[in-house]
């Protein structure tokens, strides 16, 4: 029921695209898992129209700046895994949110340099076949014209609606006169969805040394964030070779961190029939998780953070922005994210990333096993996350390009995320 209520809503997101099908496709388009069903409903409407997984997880990732800003904001950052099966090779986007070493005076809530728009548009640039301003349109209208709340963002709201409303521009960003919305009320994001229209028009770059970028580093004052215009000149993504590891006639593709390197552990243990490693002990920051699939076996996985629920729980006030928390305030987050294809044949096999605080990476590595194996199904992820750990994952066990029929996506059950397969129109 679920699932046709948000197919039924796929008018309206497709509106945001600016009309007819153009260009669509027709048969399999591809697959999308995510935690938010908005974002998913939008990467799916961006491979149904012809559009690339990086495109897919691009208009993704800006929707989850409206529709999750608690885990996914333009304040944040992340982690993105590409697999390019042109090339039979992958990379790493990271993007996480960046530092803000020489804070301004008066600073009480240390903000992040945002990373997610500059990491979004280095992502584009490895695979993108849609005009990136397309790709940002679909959250402008969201935020312009509101949206409903899902079950994963009024949860959170519910969580830390006190301190978060405390801070009269987060309040008046989230709240419906002054309490929490709930699930399926709708807000609307006027801010936001201005500095989403000037990014579209100026560039993403405006934001860090334009316009944009003097409006936020002054509205970060009053917050306490201390954004300087020298730290948001600095905050770039950096594009590498992801790192390769062997398993048998295939390579896990996992970004070059230690929660890439704990993911591989996970994959590996539950391939060869062995428990997973324990996750390391001790809460982490909240992120959220997403992997998109297209028709040609080009694959993206992303796992996105603010560095703590809402980050610092404070708005740069008239940019719509929520500021993520600086990081070494607190522990770093997992962001685990991976892709499992041919080692000597150009074919996509499995993709998967997680989320969960300190299960994150042992729940994507489990997740990308299954989806590996065929088993890419809820309740087996369920099973195989450790302890809070939740991941999303896609897998085509005779690989892709190949038999797209046997081709499965999922997310695990105890979120509120959904987990589409997409076919063109």
């Amino acid at each position: 029921m679920l699932l046709a209520g948000l197919l039924a809503g796929c008018g309206t997101v497709g509106s945001l695209f600016g009309g007819g099908a153009d260009g669509a496709l027709r048969g399999f388009a591809g697959a999308v898992a995510a935690e938010e069903p908005r974002a998913a409903l939008i990467a799916r409407e961006t491979l149904a129209r012809g559009g690339s997984a990086t495109d897919a997880a691009v208009a993704a990732g800006f929707a989850l700046s409206v529709t999750l800003p608690s885990r996914a904001g333009l304040g944040g950052g992340g982690v993105c895994v590409v697999f390019d099966p042109r090339r039979n090779a992958a990379e790493a986007v990271l993007f996480p949110p960046g530092a803000n070493p020489s804070p301004a005076p008066q600073t009480d809530r240390p903000a992040a340099a945002p990373m997610l728009a500059r990491g979004l548009f280095a992502l584009h640039t490895r695979g993108g076949r849609l005009p990136f301003e397309s790709l940002i349109a679909p959250a402008e209208g969201l935020a312009r014209f509101g949206t409903e709340i899902s079950r994963a963002f009024a949860a959170d709201l519910a969580a830390v609606a006190r301190p978060l409303f405390a801070d009269p521009a987060a309040r008046a960003a989230f709240s419906l006169d002054g309490r929490p919305p709930q699930e399926g009320e709708r807000i609307l994001q006027p801010d936001l969805a201005a500095t989403l229209g000037q990014m579209r028009t100026s560039g993403v770059g405006d934001l860090h040394q334009g316009a944009l970028a003097r409006r936020l580093a002054e509205a970060s004052l009053p917050a306490g964030g201390g954004l300087t215009l020298e730290a948001l000149r600095a905050a770039l993504p950096q594009v590498v070779p992801a790192r390769a590891v062997a398993a048998g006639l295939e390579v896990l593709s996992v970004p070059p961190t230690p929660a890439g390197e704990e993911m591989a552990a996970a994959f590996a243990a539950l391939a060869a029939g062995r428990p997973a490693p324990a996750p390391a002990p001790g809460p982490r920051p909240a992120s959220t998780a997403l992997a998109v699939l297209d028709r040609d076996g080009g694959a993206v996985a992303c796992a996105f953070t603010m560095n703590n629920l809402f980050g610092t729980g404070r708005v740069a006030a008239g940019t719509g922005i929520l500021l993520a928390a600086a990081p070494g305030v607190g522990p770093e987050p997992l962001l685990a994210a991976g892709v499992l294809h041919g080692a000597r044949i150009a074919a996509f096999r499995a993709a998967a990333a997680g989320s969960g605080q300190e299960g994150a990476a042992a729940a994507a590595g489990a997740a990308l096993a299954l989806a590996a194996a065929g088993q890419a199904e809820p309740a087996a992820l369920s099973a195989a996350a450790a302890g809070p750990g939740r991941a999303v994952a896609i897998g085509c066990p005779r690989y892709l390009p190949g038999n797209a029929d046997l081709c499965r996506a999922a997310v695990d059950p105890r979120g509120a995320g959904v987990a589409l397969l997409v076919s063109g129109r």
